[in-house]
Formats: structure tokens, C-alpha cells, sequence
């Protein structure tokens, strides 16, 4: 018997001997010696609901019997989990860029064909497989800076400040990752939405930074109001020094859009408190109110004129995954950085470098987005097509959402304008929010729990996203078909009335 075999045989003689002797080796990495950060985090869109929703899918695949056939996930704005097909001419590219050999083949129009040559160039031996720089493909960069100036009619766009990224929530952490230092009362502290996306809540806690709350006005169509952020600045340098302002538009999960004077609001307030400015933009095509229009942090700053836009730092970001393409598994995104000092900037590099560089399917898939097919090519008629059915569709939907909810006793929804999501703000009874305290946990995450194990229908409390003390919400996603959306909305407008009666007595 050979030498190594002889010594793993002798380590497990070992181990055998000390589970005899009743010692069993200790784990290093326990509940007790985990990062205490760690545990602090919460994700409410893939928390317990979601998962006791994979319990009852397995369930129902093994042959047991529910009330219903189907779970239905609401819980995510994932596109194309929920049927959306891809954007024909966004997947081209992508084939193309992956697999070159295409590029011989007349089933691909010349338009995604020079695209991925121009693509593959960039990359490193013409490869999509090799790594890219760290901020990204340079031919892609400057698409996407040409994008910006073409959206802000021509606000000027350097490429050298725009950096991809592995979705959008990868630059929000990286950029937070900057913000975040100091001790005790002079700790960043972070201005976020409530309700917001539970990647910033998650992120402040990975990173042991103060969270400050600012609360969207749900009476005003879940409005930015600027008072309510000097109430929520001078609260919180009681304790810790706020140093970067978080916005979400359009808004996640609330769904609204801010209008312009809203937003120079913001940046004035910004300018004046001194505070870093996160825009986060990835829902910028989804645009459904006829009075609503996006406009973007970086364009109504610089129509404020020089004394802003040559101080305020801003970082916008954009994604794959939203919008009318939908392409969440790409991870693909980018952010433009604004007015950073260059020595933050080389240590922002610096920490891009680590993680080497983006996935290039996804960087190929954002050049797409920025870069689409143009009136004069052949591909344009078939690109156009397919993007107003699926923005036309959502706005579709956005509507019966609002409505089929308002016609619900007890259930109160505010015009979804943008994004993906509708908020519907739910009543429950006393008597369920005594239960809900009885059980140990929040009496939105009873009423959710019992929706999806009576109907099957999977959305995410409005706890997990911050609401004000006493007013109950969840988040649903307007993606699903028009026919399972009407379904799903009929489902929920027959349990919350069930619901009210259980625990109202009502009749």
C-alpha cells in the first residue's frame, strides 16, 4: 500500500477513533461565529414566502392535492420565468457573439452580424470567453455613453465614467462599499426609500452602515417629499452622518414616477447637505402613465445649470434585466460616475479589478439595449414590434392591476406609472394582527402566507420592503400573462374578502 494511502487511512482510523471517544471534531464556522453582518441581512424577495412556496411546487409535482393546480410567483420581476419571450434581435447578437461560427449562416441578418464582429473585436483573442478590462468592453462603453447623450438630448457623456457591471446590484454594492466608514456617530448613513428594494437594506447591513429611512408619501401617488427628507437628514445626524442619498425611479416596489421638479428637489437638497447622489434607473423604459415621463438624475442636474453639475456627485445606474428586454440571467448593467474625485476614482477601479471583470454575455447583451437596431436597418420593423408589444402589454396590465384591486373592499392600490410592481396597500383586521403578534410575525407576512397556501399565489409582504407603523401592503409583479393576471387578481380578490370575514365577521 502506497504512503498516501497508508497516512488517509491512518487520519481515518483517527477520526473513527475520536467519534468513539465521543469527540467529535468542532466546526470552525458556526451560527456563533458568524459574521455577525451576515445574519443581519434580510431579503425579503427570496425570504421564507418564497420559499415555502418551493415546498408546496414539490409538493404538487410529487402528487399532492391543494386547493389550486399551480403556484403562481408574483414574488420577483424575473420576465421571462414568467413567459415574455426574448427580444429576437438582443439574442442574435448575443448567439452570434458566442458562437462566431454563425456568422456563415443566412438565418442572421448583416445588422446583429456587424454588431458581434464590432462585439468580438473588443474582446480579448475575439473571444467572448476571454476577460475583458475591468470596466468593461471599450467599444461598449462608448456605445453606451452615445446611448446617454442620445436619451439626455446631448448632455455630454464620457465613457471613460461609465463602468459595466454584473447587473445593476453589483455597482449599487460597489459604490457603497466606497461610502461606507467611520465609527459610531460620524458612520456613513445611508438615505434610502420606504418602501425600497431590499438589496439597499441588505447591503447596510452586510456592511455595518446606518440606515436612514426617508417615507415615500403613499397619499401623494407614493411621492418624493422634500420635507419629509430634512426631517429624515436632521434625525439622523443625532447619530451618525448621512452621506449618500439613495433614489429609486422608477420606483420598486412602489411604481411610481417622480416628476422633474421632484427631482430637482432632490439634487438641490443633495447640493446643499453635501451628499453623494445613487440613482437607481433600471426601470427607465417602463413608463406607462400618459402624464408620466422619465427623466433621468445626470439630465435635470445639468439643466440646473454649472454651479450643479460640476459638484454634485452622482452615479445612475441600468440593467438587462428590466425594462422591455427582460434578460435578468445575463447579468448585465452598467453605471455612469459623475464629478468623483480622481483618487476615489483609481480606488474604484482598484476594487473593480478584484472581481476581475463582468460576465461579457451580459456586457454583449447591454450593448444591444444601448445600441439597437435603427430605422434605416433591415432589422428595425421586427425590433420595434416586439418591444412595443411588450411595453404595450405591461402598461395593459399596470392598468387592470390598479383597477381590479380598487374594486376590492379593504384593498386600496395607487396608480402603477412605471417599473413592474404594484404595492396595494391591504387591510387586517384586528383580530388577524393579534393572531399574526401570537405567532411571531408581522400580520403581512400572515396574510401572504395564507394567500399562497389557500390559492397558491406567491407575493412579497410590504414588511420586507419598510412601511409606516400600522398601514399593511405587499408587492405583486405585473408580469404574468393578462389571462393568469386576471386569474391571480380574481384569486386575491376572493381570499382578501374571505379573509376580511374570517376576522371582521363581516358578511
Amino acid at each position: 500500500m502506497c504512503g498516501s494511502a497508508m497516512r488517509f487511512l491512518t487520519a481515518e482510523a483517527k477520526a473513527s477513533a475520536g467519534r468513539l471517544d465521543g469527540k467529535m471534531r468542532e466546526k470552525t464556522l458556526t451560527m456563533d461565529t458568524l459574521n455577525p453582518q451576515v445574519k443581519a441581512v434580510e431579503y425579503a424577495v427570496r425570504g421564507p414566502i418564497v420559499l415555502k412556496a418551493g415546498e408546496i411546487e414539490r409538493y404538487l409535482e410529487e402528487g399532492g392535492t391543494k386547493p389550486f393546480s399551480e403556484v403562481i410567483k408574483a414574488n420577483i420581476g424575473d420576465a421571462h420565468a414568467m413567459g415574455q419571450q426574448p427580444i429576437t434581435f438582443l439574442r442574435q447578437v448575443v448567439a452570434l457573439c458566442t458562437f462566431p461560427e454563425l456568422m456563415d449562416s443566412p438565418s442572421f441578418p448583416e445588422d446583429a452580424k456587424w454588431r458581434a464582429r464590432r462585439i468580438l473585436q473588443g474582446c480579448g483573442g475575439h473571444s467572448l470567453g476571454s476577460y475583458s478590462a475591468s470596466p468593461g468592453v471599450e467599444c461598449i462603453r462608448k456605445d453606451i455613453a452615445a446611448y446617454i447623450e442620445q436619451r439626455d438630448e446631448g448632455v455630454p457623456s464620457d465613457w471613460e465614467n461609465i463602468y459595466l457591471t454584473t447587473g445593476a446590484s453589483d455597482g449599487i454594492m460597489t459604490i457603497l462599499r466606497l461610502l461606507v466608514s467611520g465609527k459610531d456617530s460620524s458612520r456613513t448613513g445611508v438615505m434610502i426609500p420606504i418602501p425600497q428594494y431590499p438589496l439597499y437594506s441588505a447591503a447596510i447591513s452586510e456592511m455595518d452602515a446606518v440606515q436612514v429611512n426617508y417615507y415615500l408619501d403613499e397619499d401623494n401617488c407614493w411621492a418624493l417629499d422634500i420635507n419629509e427628507l430634512h426631517r429624515a437628514y436632521q434625525a439622523a445626524k443625532q447619530h451618525c452622518q448621512p452621506r449618500v442619498i439613495c433614489i429609486i425611479n422608477p420606483g420598486n416596489p412602489t411604481g411610481q414616477v417622480q416628476s422633474k421638479k421632484c427631482i430637482e428637489e432632490v439634487l438641490h437638497f443633495a447640493y446643499e447637505e453635501n451628499l453623494f447622489v445613487m440613482s437607481d434607473e433600471v426601470y427607465q423604459d417602463n413608463v406607462y402613465a400618459p402624464d408620466c415621463q422619465f427623466h433621468s438624475f445626470k439630465k435635470v442636474l445639468y439643466e440646473m445649470g454649472p454651479e450643479y453639475f460640476s459638484s454634485v456627485e452622482l452615479v445612475s445606474f441600468h440593467s438587462t434585466s428590466k425594462g422591455y428586454t427582460g434578460e435578468c440571467g445575463f447579468r448585465g448593467g452598467y453605471m455612469e460616475v459623475i464629478n468623483m474625485d480622481p483618487e476615489v476614482k483609481a480606488q474604484l477601479v482598484k476594487l473593480l479589478s478584484v472581481r476581475l471583470c463582468p460576465p461579457l454575455a451580459g456586457q454583449a447583451a447591454m450593448d444591444v439595449i444601448v445600441n439597437p437596431p435603427q430605422p434605416e436597418e433591415h432589422t428595425f420593423k421586427q425590433f420595434h414590434q416586439e418591444k412595443s408589444s411588450v411595453l404595450g402589454a405591461l402598461a395593459e396590465k399596470a392598468k387592470l392591476t390598479e383597477q381590479i384591486l380598487n374594486a376590492v373592499p379593504g384593498i386600496k392600490c395607487n396608480p402603477v406609472q412605471g417599473a413592474m410592481y404594484a404595492f396595494p396597500r391591504i387591510f387586517i383586521p384586528p383580530k388577524a394582527v393579534e393572531e399574526a403578534k401570537a405567532l411571531g410575525m408581522q400580520p403581512d407576512m400572515l396574510y401572504c402566507l395564507r394567500l399562497l397556501e389557500e390559492t397558491g399565489i406567491c407575493v412579497v409582504p410590504g414588511s420586507g420592503f419598510g412601511q409606516k407603523d400600522r398601514t399593511y401592503h405587499f408587492r405583486m409583479t405585473i408580469l404574468p400573462s393578462i389571462e393568469k393576471l386576471n386569474v391571480l387578481l380574481g384569486k386575491v380578490r376572493d381570499f382578501h374578502i374571505s379573509f376580511l370575514k374570517e376576522y371582521s365577521g363581516l358578511e
